[in-house]
């Protein structure tokens, strides 16, 4: 028993350190460390090097069942299992095949040019209100907004450095005029010293504050829905194409690696809806 928990230890040691070469987020190494300890616990005294494709596949369907889990997290703890089979031990992808959920296709969720004024006019701190101002002019994830730093504010060319972002890439995206003359006001009050937005006690800002923030904000200033920080960035994405840019610009300054991406926000944009006459107007006329 004790050999087969020190056998154990060693594996995740070895599934951790190659998540780490692979250049894997953060975020997506403890989320596959946390499922694929899941899936070792699960055959508890089994060695997981002989478990079978039917075994695994029973595995996940007991997951769907009794603890009902969402497609996206099926599809993570897949990949996870996976990348074990896979990567870790080398094997060919054909050992190992799922039958994986149909992929829901929900269109993002946006806010109105008007509601995100709404929103910023309730921030009366200026950290606050550059963070949420960040989010929106900028396009950003959450992540690449605490990843910034003082640095990364190039106002000589009006851009942001976004430096590793999803996926390992860096890219630019826009600098408001306005926003760079509230950030400067902010860095003055604040001097933070590495990130651009730190916390009480230094270091990176905490992901939770930031959805905080913005949670607060939007109760003050009237907005009954739900509202999330990336939905900052699917609103600046819709009203760039509301107001004539084209989806190719779009890409880049999301970093969106494939077009099909970025086509989303054309199903959701108001700027072809906008030219078609509702017929019912006309029994009013």
């Amino acid at each position: 028993m004790r050999y087969m928990k020190i056998a154990m230890k060693e594996i995740i040691e070895k599934y951790k350190s190659l998540l780490i070469q692979k250049r894997f987020s953060a975020n997506t190494q403890r989320i596959y460390c946390h499922y694929f300890g899941d899936f070792i616990n699960y055959f508890n005294g089994t060695n997981i090097d002989d478990i079978t494709k039917e075994e695994i596949n029973n595995y996940i369907l007991s997951l769907i069942k009794n603890n009902k889990i969402s497609i996206s997290q099926q599809n993570q703890r897949i990949n996870a299992i996976k990348f074990y089979y896979e990567k870790v031990l080398g094997r060919e992808k054909q050992y190992y095949e799922f039958h994986r959920p149909i992929k829901e296709h929900k269109l993002p969720k946006v806010l109105s040019k008007n509601e995100l004024k709404q929103i910023l006019n309730s921030c009366s701190n200026i950290k606050h209100r550059c963070i949420l101002m960040l989010i929106y002019s900028a396009g950003l994830r959450r992540s690449e907004l605490l990843n910034l730093t003082v640095s990364d504010i190039d106002s000589e060319r009006m851009v942001i450095n976004i430096r590793v972002a999803k996926g390992m890439k860096d890219r630019i995206s826009l600098l408001s005029d306005n926003l760079l003359q509230l950030l400067r006001i902010y860095y003055k009050e604040y001097k933070p010293k590495k990130y651009l937005f730190e916390g009480q006690s230094g270091g990176k800002y905490s992901p939770t504050s930031v959805a905080n923030i913005l949670k607060k904000a939007a109760i003050k200033a009237g907005i009954k829905k739900a509202v999330t920080p990336h939905m900052l960035r699917h609103s600046f994405a819709t009203h760039l194409l509301e107001q004539g840019t084209d989806l190719r610009y779009i890409q880049q300054l999301f970093g969106h690696k494939s077009s099909k991406t970025t086509e989303i926000y054309t199903h959701i944009s108001k700027r072809a809806i906008d030219k078609i006459k509702n017929p019912v107007d006309d029994f009013f006329e």
